[in-house]
């Protein structure tokens, strides 16, 4: 029995090792491919801004005119919503919130959510999403015009009942075989203009960035 141990010792040595450079190359792998979609959500936020709002109504950097705000009342996470102010000349224009609809179909959905300074919608757009293919994507402008019923929205148009899909007595469609998409995304636009109404004037009081 005492032959056999050290043959025993290297080999759980030899095992311990294996796990040990298993679980590095896991992190590793975690790592690099956190950046790549962080990046990845960055690059398509950029594209998408001027989706949500016309180069032409605003003059400032809207990418450094930013601010990062937590409210979980309003926004259903801790995570930090980012801001995004435009402004033409020294008057406030809009702004372009990065918020998430916690409760699709398959997780998160990030959304941008432009709202003009009369608190009507400039536009909204997805970010990212895990909805299943042929049924929760037609969020993406890409895929439907769906997305574009938001344009214009405030409030008020529709009226708070209406904020909601048609099953639930809403205005806004549903998708064949698929409410809970909507739903969320329907959900989280209500829940950004509730707060535009509830701290626009924090919104665009905060100080600017300093120039550099």
């Amino acid at each position: 029995m005492s032959a056999e141990n050290p043959s025993i010792w290297r080999s759980a040595a030899l095992l311990g090792l294996v796990a040990v450079l298993g679980t590095a190359l896991l992190a590793v792998v975690h790592t690099m491919t956190r950046d790549r979609i962080t990046a990845q959500e960055r690059r398509v936020v950029l594209e998408q801004l001027h989706q949500v709002l016309p180069d032409s109504a605003y003059d400032n950097a809207l990418h450094e005119d930013v601010l990062r705000i937590t409210d979980e009342a309003f926004f259903q996470t801790q995570e930090p919503v980012t801001v995004y102010r435009a402004r033409l000349g020294t008057e406030p224009v809009a702004v372009i919130m990065q918020v998430v609809a916690p409760d699709g179909y398959n997780g998160d959905i990030k959304l941008l959510v432009g709202v003009y300074a009369d608190g009507s919608i400039s536009g909204v757009r997805v970010v990212s999403h895990r909805e299943t293919p042929g049924l929760g994507d037609p969020i993406e402008h890409q895929r439907s015009d769906w997305i574009l019923d938001f344009n214009g929205r405030s409030l008020g148009n529709p009226e708070p009942a209406g904020w909601a899909v048609r099953r639930d007595g809403g205005v806004f469609d549903q998708f064949t075989g698929a409410t809970i998409t909507p739903r969320a995304v329907v959900e989280a636009v209500e829940r950004a203009l509730r707060y535009f109404e509830a701290r626009h004037e924090y919104l665009f009081s905060y100080p600017e960035p300093e120039q550099t």
